[in-house]
């Protein structure tokens, strides 16, 4: 139930702010954002006894998606951001015996950024850094039996980059960021045999580091 909770909340306030910004938006820039990056291999594990337990990783590959972002100041924005990767996370585990599985995995964040922007006055390339709050939806799929499960969890992140600006309203993005689910894995979203598994007590979080880039594109107009 508290998830669900957690779950009508963020729509909420994520609703909330969509409203309260855009109607400041008008008189202000708007930007696009489109992301791409390779996020690394994450190590991941929960042991509760030694019939009782998994370990493995959450491969890395490509994280990709959008971002609509709102600049209520020339230094400042705020961006509602969606990312999507689809990977695989090969696990041993203990059920009726040790073995091993290569499940899929589909991570979508939902996130809310705050973007603060540096730049010196006639330069073409604009600094960047800022911190994300949002949720993680994660589809797990066991391959050998087709059962399937989807938790939503506490998502945060931060990054920093640069924009280089190739006219007035179109620029190239450089950046990293750090991307994590807290207790992502454990609990009622764990590896088994069921795709869900059963009965592990303890958790543990996803960390996923990523570089890469994109484009960003002024809708509003540049500012002066």
């Amino acid at each position: 139930m508290k998830y669900l909770n957690f779950i009508n909340e963020t729509k909420l306030l994520f609703a909330l702010l969509a409203v309260t910004i855009s109607t400041t938006a008008i008189a202000q820039n708007i930007r696009l954002n489109a992301y791409s990056s390779y996020v690394f291999d994450d190590r991941v594990d929960s042991y509760f006894d030694n019939t009782n337990y998994y370990e493995g990783k959450i491969k890395g590959g490509l994280l990709f998606g959008a971002g609509i972002e709102f600049m209520i100041h020339p230094s400042q924005g705020f961006e509602i951001i969606y990312l999507r990767q689809n990977t695989t996370a090969p696990m041993k585990y203990y059920s009726n015996g040790i073995k091993n599985t290569v499940f899929d995995l589909g991570i979508n964040y939902i996130m809310l950024a705050s973007n603060r922007y540096f730049r010196q006055a006639g330069s073409k390339v604009e600094g960047y850094g800022g911190a994300m709050i949002g949720a993680d939806i994660m589809n797990l799929k066991n391959p050998t039996n087709n059962n399937t499960t989807s938790k939503t969890k506490l998502a945060w992140g931060i990054r920093g980059g640069m924009n280089f600006w190739v006219s007035d309203n179109i620029g190239i993005k450089l950046q990293a960021q750090l991307l994590s689910a807290v207790q992502s894995v454990g609990g009622g979203f764990y590896f088994g045999t069921g795709g869900a598994g059963a009965g592990l007590s303890s958790y543990s979080s996803m960390y996923q580091f990523g570089i890469g880039g994109g484009l960003t594109f002024k809708l509003g107009g540049a500012k002066k």
